[in-house]
């Protein structure tokens, strides 16, 4: 069977009968997109990004949305984005989703002038440690993640007081993949994060996210909690703007961002590989994810 659409997941999520709490949101969220996709009479399926028995070249268009276990098996990940970018066209593009993997990306948005969270960035091979790196940077309380990563994998508190008893950790870390390094942001504790979705370029909804009491992650996964938000002007021109400033046009993003530790609005993550998009608060941004995926598989024949 021929497919305009393929919704990207991973093997976690594929069998909706097993669904439990958590995952309960992840089909909702899917599902809200590909019924939106079908009422425009397209033909969309979901399948999880490494089924070995699908022929990608039977879709015209992937789109990835809870690919969640990417950063988990990156080399087989990458091999496939390789491969399968050369039998149908993805959503958002293979460029786009290389650049953005790698946390790198903060620093080229940072010279097309977007403001981002202070980061220092340290490379695989490196031997310093976290006491030499504080020194450096003059950082009292800073948090350490890797360069590629997701859910807050490898995300540490780092503080005087547990730095001796990060070192070694840290060590092994950097052995194996670049980190970076971001003062702790205050702000994020007392305000939260906010969530900008952006879907063809234009500002759709948005959320924010509160970290629950005594933890310093907003996710959703650690306790943290999620309320609809109305941005101001400012915040909405910023996100539309971040986005702007990527290589290409994403098909959607979503711009973190959260007031700095000088009261500033700064850039957390511009999320462009698998974000969730909090559809369920706002259902109409599915329809309009929709509504330009079919604009581009328009564009498409046009050119075919």
């Amino acid at each position: 069977m021929k497919y305009d659409v393929v919704i990207l997941t991973d093997p976690r999520y594929v069998d909706e009968s097993k669904a439990d709490i958590y995952s309960k949101n992840v089909y909702l969220e899917d599902n809200l997109l590909k019924d939106a996709i079908q009422k425009l009479n397209l033909q969309v399926v979901r399948k999880s990004w490494d089924d070995s028995n699908f022929d990608w070249s039977t879709t015209r268009f992937a789109i990835f949305r809870t690919t969640w276990d990417y950063f988990d098996r990156f080399e087989e990940f990458s091999s496939w984005l390789n491969k399968v970018s050369q039998q149908t066209i993805l959503l958002n593009s293979e460029n786009l989703i290389r650049w953005n993997i790698d946390k790198h990306y903060l620093l080229n948005l940072k010279y097309k002038g977007v403001p981002i969270c202070e980061s220092y960035f340290i490379e695989k091979g490196d031997t310093i440690t976290l006491y030499n790196l504080s020194k450096k940077h003059s950082l009292d309380t800073f948090v350490i993640k890797p360069c590629i990563s997701g859910a807050a994998r490898h995300t540490y508190k780092i503080s005087q007081e547990n730095i001796t008893a990060h070192e070694e950790l840290f060590s092994e870390l950097i052995a194996n993949e670049a980190m970076i390094i971001q003062p702790f942001q205050k702000n994020i504790v007392k305000k939260g994060e906010i969530s900008m979705m952006v879907v063809d370029g234009k500002f759709t909804h948005a959320v924010l996210k509160i970290a629950k009491p005594g933890d310093f992650r907003v996710q959703d996964d650690f306790g943290g909690t999620v309320s609809d938000y109305t941005p101001t002007q400012e915040e909405i021109t910023y996100a539309e703007n971040a986005v702007k400033s990527c290589p290409e046009m994403p098909i959607y993003a979503r711009v973190d961002v959260f007031l700095d530790n000088e009261n500033k609005l700064a850039l957390a993550e511009l999320e462009l590989i698998e974000p969730e998009l909090w559809f369920r608060n706002h259902p109409k941004a599915a329809h309009k994810l929709a509504k330009a995926i079919k604009e581009r598989i328009t564009k498409y024949e046009e050119i075919s």
